[in-house]
């Protein structure tokens, strides 16, 4: 198991990391989630031993201060897979076998094993630079992962692609870390991504991690405002709980997980659907996306943000009436 213990990183007057610390289980992924320029990836360098760092970092109760980085056992990807452009897709992912000593003929059987694993079989031979970016990911996730790292490290893996490829290979991602029982810390800014990957989400913010819980717990229970709405919600608003209906200016909501008593609830675009719900307004402006349309609806002296089908989009200036979708509806500072 992996411990952080008040892990702080400075850069001259610059506290790029503060007081953070984080558990992760064996076998278990972690996400740590956060805006650029948070300090997710500077902490994850301070794990690796790349940055020094006051505090505890800890494998099974093992203080690794002072152990270099070559020799924590640890597997890192970051986000442009930095492969060996000299050497085939086999030789990039053996690389860490040879260095390690393995005989030949187990090494090329980790090797041919691990592509079948991220879908790269009969690949060997081919060219890094032959590969698409995705392709080229998948080499180096084989690459950390051929020597059994006890830890593997991943920095914003993903990134650097288009989002739908991105969203295939976060799904292919959390497939093979689970498949293969791989113990991991994932940075992200991407919060579909966390969720998608991780067993844990912990949220950086200015440094500090600020909230650290299951991702179903996270949506639907920011720790604050802040964090909500890097969450996505862009709409707030006070109400009164009992029983798990919550009494709103907008409306009754059933929200189960809402603890009796004041609260405060943040809505997400796809928290007010257009159909026959309590509300009507007047759209104001709408937006494609892939799968649906984000509309901007004038609700009393209200703007509100709210999604309809793409094949059954209102026109600007049309009359609508809205629902609300529990899904879209967190409870902020509630114990998730």
């Amino acid at each position: 198991m992996l411990r952080v213990d008040g892990v702080t990183v400075r850069f001259g007057s610059v506290e790029a990391v503060s007081d953070a610390s984080l558990e992760i289980a064996d076998g278990s992924v972690v996400a740590l989630l956060g805006p650029s320029g948070c300090g997710k990836s500077t902490l994850l360098r301070a794990v690796a031993g790349l940055e020094p760092a006051a505090g505890r970092v800890s494998w099974d109760g093992t203080d690794l201060a002072g152990v270099p980085v070559h020799k924590r056992g640890f597997g890192l990807v970051f986000q442009d897979g930095q492969l060996f452009p000299h050497r085939d897709v086999a030789g990039n992912v053996a690389f860490g076998l040879r260095m390690a000593g393995v005989e030949r003929a187990e090494r090329d059987a980790r090797v041919e094993s691990l592509l079948e694993l991220v879908g790269l079989g009969g690949y060997g031979k081919r060219r890094v630079t032959e590969l698409s970016g995705g392709e080229q990911q998948r080499v180096a996730l084989a690459r950390a992962l051929a020597p059994r790292p006890r830890l593997l490290l991943l920095d914003e893996p993903l990134s650097a692609l288009d989002r739908a490829l991105r969203e295939q290979l976060a799904v292919d991602l959390a497939r093979l870390l689970r498949t293969a029982g791989t113990t991991a810390l994932v940075v992200t800014h991407d919060h579909d991504e966390a969720f998608t990957l991780a067993d844990r989400v912990a949220v950086m913010r200015a440094g500090r991690i600020v909230q650290t819980g299951q991702p179903d717990d996270v949506w639907r229970c920011p720790a604050d405002e802040s964090t909500a709405e890097f969450l996505g919600c862009g709409t707030f608003l006070d109400g009164k709980a009992q029983q798990g209906e919550v009494d709103t200016d907008l409306g009754p909501i059933h929200l189960p997980w809402a603890p009796d008593g004041a609260v405060r609830l943040g809505l997400r675009p796809t928290a007010l659907k257009v159909g026959d719900g309590p509300l009507s307004g007047e759209v104001t402006a709408r937006v494609h996306r892939r799968d649906h349309v984000r509309l901007t609806v004038a609700v009393g002296d209200r703007t509100l943000d709210a999604v309809a089908p793409v094949a059954a989009t209102p026109p600007v200036g049309a009359a609508v009436t809205l629902a609300v979708d529990p899904d879209g509806v967190s409870v902020i500072g509630a114990d998730g």
